[in-house]
């Protein structure tokens, strides 16, 4: 006997995955600035420890530059506490978003 080819894939009917609800809203008319500024009201910690870990990386390097090696040491470590804050963010961010999709 032949095995019978699988049905081509339509877009417009999402396969159906056990276990799986996609959620009521749907994000498909937003562009990539509305997106990003959603995500932005989502969870605002995140970009602020982006944009604290950028700004020790770029003094720190600024600084060994310059020679200073003791302000550099201090603002990589810094760093690593702002990269840490941003992991911390986005683990919240995960929980948070987790249970309110239960309720």
């Amino acid at each position: 006997m032949a095995q019978s080819a699988p049905p081509p894939l339509d877009p417009s009917h999402p396969p159906v995955i056990e276990g799986f609800t996609p959620s009521a809203f749907q994000h498909r008319d937003e562009g990539i600035r509305g997106k990003f500024n959603r995500k932005i009201r989502e969870n605002p910690l995140v970009p602020i420890g982006c944009l604290g870990t950028a700004g020790a990386l770029t003094y720190g390097l600024i600084c060994f530059k310059r020679g200073n090696t003791r302000q550099s040491q201090i603002m990589m470590r810094a760093r690593i506490l702002a990269q840490g804050f941003t992991i911390a963010a986005l683990m919240v961010g995960v929980v948070v978003t987790a249970i309110k999709s239960q309720k």
